[in-house]
């Protein structure tokens, strides 16, 4: 039963850095977008 404790909370660990991952991702596109209104506007 503890083994499979053990995968699960692997596995969840898993899903919240791959997700982590994603989000800063999304956040660098977004400041690469904002950096390019503003250049564009000046």
């Amino acid at each position: 039963m503890k083994a499979g404790w053990r995968w699960l909370a692997l596995i969840g660990l898993l899903v919240t850095l791959s997700a982590c991952n994603t989000m800063h991702g999304l956040g660098e596109d977004i400041e690469r977008g904002g950096e390019k209104i503003q250049n564009a506007a000046s």
